[in-house]
């Protein structure tokens, strides 16, 4: 495998925003993103350029980190952000401890099933632990078998949580986690 996995550099955000409308043109992005593909599209440049300094290399509270291929193509991405103890979540949920919350997960179609995604997760999971997090969850659509599937291979189990997806929706998302090995 000749890809280079790595955290992104803040001047780096067109390529963010070109990737970010890739994930959102995959035919399951409706169960797996929170954003619609003209909501990202009509962003103005300084929404990529700030979301792309806050989770460059050397932020603390959140990291982007990509799949780079041989052409310097990026081919897949996601991003963990830190949860600290005391806080409440997106979803109004207390966060109870320091956890790293993987979001935006995706790999290009044609570079799907060749180990990138796991070496994706790696990269996110070591830098979560680099930051003191206890554990690491992601949020996972409760009809999106095929991510659920990857999460269960790279380490991640069901917790329980149960997150609705709105007042007006009675599909639901779930919460998977891996915990920090003790040793």
């Amino acid at each position: 495998m000749n890809y280079k996995v790595r955290s992104i550099h803040a001047d780096e955000w067109p390529a963010a925003k070109a990737l970010r409308l890739a994930a959102l043109q995959d035919p399951v992005a409706h169960l797996a993103f929170l954003e619609t593909y003209d909501e990202a599209l009509a962003r103005p440049d300084s929404f990529w350029q700030e979301r792309a300094v806050g989770a460059a290399e050397g932020a603390s509270g959140a990291q982007q980190i990509i799949a780079e291929g041989p052409d310097g193509e990026w081919v897949g991405t996601l991003t963990v952000l830190i949860e600290d103890a005391g806080t409440t979540d997106w979803a109004g949920f207390p966060v109870e401890r320091t956890q790293g919350h993987v979001v935006g997960v995706f790999v290009r179609p044609e570079c799907r099933g060749i180990g990138l995604t796991e070496v994706l997760f790696d990269a996110g999971l070591e830098w979560a632990w680099s930051r003191g997090a206890e554990r690491v969850r992601l949020i996972v659509h409760e009809n999106n078998g095929r991510a659920q599937r990857l999460y269960r291979k790279v380490g991640f189990e069901p917790t329980g949580v149960i997150v609705p997806l709105g007042q007006h929706s009675a599909e639901s998302e779930l919460e998977f986690a891996v915990e920090r090995d003790a040793g």
